[in-house]
């Protein structure tokens, strides 16, 4: 369709913004304000709308380059302001009606782009809102390994926070770990795959990637968990290679902490003065032995719980990378794991010291392949059990419009078509138009 063809309601420049609407009739969603703005060279456009869309559709246009934004039984406030300042590939943008009910708007564009839309459902600071990130071809695009530690640029939280993951390089500094036939030091590897796992969480919308070590130095198993919970991690996740007297044994494991290992260490923070840190603030001080004992068994059975599924599927995403040296999730009191309020988990990626799975270590593409495969791993049970407050907490629901399927909703989410039938309840992916799906990670 052309846009002469549309009742054109606002224009705006890049340079500023100016917008002008006509009231329309029998709308039920309002646009009451829009937003451009520019995020590490992206441009994102929010529309704050009274309540949930029933439904949008995004396409372009070409000669000359358009994206045009459809809302359903919408309609646009009479006045609407917009934090827009020289958004780099729009040059302008028009407003109209379609269908006497819908809602649409059309940009002008420096050039062709690409276009992925949510919807946000409300939180402490915002109400509903429609995001739309726009892509051209002069965009930065994001790299596969961002700077470690760092958000991705294309990470909204928009309000809610990211799912923050600690990254544990295991040993470092003088302490070299296992030391393969062939020389290679475990502290080496470990430091790689972590460096590689945080560019996979960080390239993940709604993510974080922390690195405990971003060198080679030495820290004490205690330091590695406080490091994490200044960065107030959601995960621990700690990797190192195994090794064993025996060359031939080989494959992956995923450790968490036993439950021995986890009443001692509730013994040792009973003494602790911080110990309140470690239970939601709750206070010890006026707690006998045994109350504070029974307080902090209960905080790190809970943890415990959350470490185990974690591990579950982290192991069933390394299963499919290759042979696995345990078949279901170990359980040790390895000290990195202890933590009462973080939930942990420990990747044995491989034994260093078999010969063959020593030079894969050391090669790059396989240690691209095992951050995947854990990235993966969390990546799924956080769609599964987002924490409160964080943007995979907040996303809203989608209601499905004609020629729709699931497996371009689980892309435009950024989820797997798994977790999007589990969270559903459907059978098959057959879809009716109306029909509501629960994005994972919506909150309730």
């Amino acid at each position: 369709m052309r846009c002469s063809s549309l009742v054109l309601l606002t224009v705006f420049a890049a340079v500023g913004v100016t917008l002008v609407a006509e009231p329309v009739k029998a709308a039920q969603t309002t646009v009451q304000a829009l937003h451009v703005q520019t995020v590490a060279g992206q441009s994102r456009i929010i529309f704050d709308v009274s309540e949930p869309l029933a439904a949008h559709q995004i396409f372009t246009l070409g000669n000359p380059d358009r994206l045009v934004i459809d809302m359903r039984d919408a309609r646009l406030a009479p006045t609407v302001a917009s934090a827009a300042s020289h958004p780099p590939l729009i040059k302008s943008v028009r407003f109209g009606l379609r269908n006497t009910t819908d809602l649409r708007m059309v940009l002008d564009v420096v050039e062709p782009v690409r276009a992925k839309s949510f919807m946000l459902g409300p939180d402490e600071r915002h109400g509903h809102r429609l995001v739309v990130y726009l892509h051209g071809r002069s965009t930065p695009r994001q790299k596969s390994n961002p700077t470690p530690g760092s958000p991705a640029a294309g990470d909204v939280t928009l309000g809610a926070r990211s799912i923050v993951i600690a990254i544990d390089a295991g040993h470092g500094g003088a302490d070299p770990g296992a030391i393969g036939a062939g020389g290679t030091y475990e502290k080496d590897i470990t430091l790689s795959i972590a460096k590689r796992l945080a560019g996979e969480i960080n390239a993940m919308r709604g993510f974080r990637g922390v690195l405990i070590r971003k060198g080679d130095e030495y820290l004490r198993l205690r330091t590695r968990i406080a490091r994490a919970r200044r960065s107030k991690a959601d995960l621990l996740v700690s990797i190192h290679a195994d090794a064993f007297k025996d060359r031939r044994v080989r494959g992956s494991s995923v450790w968490v902490l036993s439950s021995e290992g986890a009443s001692s260490e509730a013994r040792w923070l009973v003494a602790q003065e911080n110990a309140a840190d470690l239970v939601g603030g709750v206070s010890l001080d006026d707690k006998d032995e045994l109350l504070k004992q029974v307080i902090l068994d209960l905080s790190q059975t809970a943890t415990l719980n959350d470490s185990v599924e974690v591990a579950n599927v982290t192991l069933n995403e390394l299963r499919k990378l290759g042979r696995v040296h345990k078949r279901t999730v170990q359980r040790a009191g390895f000290m990195v794991l202890k933590a009462p309020d973080i939930p942990s988990i420990l990747v044995e990626a491989a034994f260093i010291s078999n010969p063959a799975e020593e030079r894969r270590l050391r090669d790059a593409k396989h240690q691209r392949r095992l951050a995947q495969s854990i990235a993966r791993g969390i990546r799924g049970y956080f769609e599964r059990k987002p924490p409160p407050g964080t943007a995979l907490a907040v996303r809203s629901r989608h209601v499905i419009s004609p020629g729709e399927t699931l497996s371009a909703i689980a892309t435009r989410y950024d989820i797997s078509v798994r977790a999007l039938r589990e969270s559903n309840n459907l059978a098959s992916d057959r879809l009716r138009v109306g029909q509501v799906l629960r994005i994972p990670g919506q909150g309730s």
